[in-house]
């Protein structure tokens, strides 16, 4: 398998990190503010197509049932806009971290703990290796999790026949990282190249902020992530953290 990196530019200095930062900081509450000026209006318009079910509900005219499918399609869309919006707040909120100290093995563990009986409902097996020895994190441990559960859907999907994921924990040269690996379809070049890009998706109703999502915490923490795969041969996405 070949490997690509989403940190492919040369590092930041302090003062350039400061500056875009503070410039990502400003762009990101503009468009947040702006989403919630969307998500008003859409709920109002979602609150007036369940009433309108109701008024059609009650009328006694041929046409009730196509009027009724056509309000339900109408519904369906507002509620894809709706999940939308919140996936882009939930993606331009990232930035602002509620650091703790914490040790990656037992973040993982308590999300395997949490996620395996979703996976045990899609046939998918989980199998950590975890360093014994591994120094501890600064983490946001609620974003975390949010990043854990972005992957491990990820691989739901890329396995939808069943399989196994591996979770291993090591730690070299200052950083602690945890490759999560799948045996799953694969991700051809292509897709590799976009997959941290906001809004690209390849999946039917997809928001294409689940990744680019995951991107934007591991980088908030100074961290990197690496996605290795080929079509037919699985996928390893690995993350790092710094040292404390």
């Amino acid at each position: 398998m070949s490997r690509t990196s989403a940190m492919n530019e040369s590092p930041l200095s302090v003062g350039e990190r400061e500056k875009f930062e503070a410039q990502y900081s400003e762009i990101a509450t503009l468009a947040g503010g702006l989403a919630h000026e969307i998500k008003n209006p859409l709920s109002t318009m979602s609150m007036n197509l369940e009433l309108l079910t109701e008024d059609l509900d009650s009328l006694d005219v041929p046409a009730k049932h196509r009027m009724l499918k056509k309000v339900e399609s109408v519904q369906r869309e507002c509620k894809h806009l709706q999940d939308i919006l919140d996936a882009f707040l939930q993606f331009a909120r990232v930035g602002k971290l509620s650091l703790s100290e914490a040790n990656l093995n037992n973040l993982v563990s308590d999300f395997i703990d949490f996620f395996r009986p979703q996976a045990r409902d899609a046939n998918i097996e989980i199998s950590p290796h975890f360093d014994a020895d591994l120094p501890p994190i600064k983490v946001d441990k609620a974003l975390f999790r949010q990043v854990l559960m972005n992957l491990a859907l990820n691989v739901i999907q890329a396995m939808p026949d069943g399989g196994l994921i591996e979770l291993q924990t090591y730690h070299k040269n200052g950083m602690v990282y945890l490759d999560l690996i799948d045996n799953g379809k694969g991700i051809d070049e292509k897709v590799k190249s976009r997959m941290f890009d906001a809004f690209f998706s390849t999946k039917s109703g997809g928001s294409g902020l689940g990744l680019p999502t995951v991107k934007k915490i591991i980088d908030a923490h100074h961290g990197t992530i690496e996605c290795e795969s080929e079509p037919g041969r699985g996928t390893r996405f690995t993350i790092s953290f710094p040292v404390c």
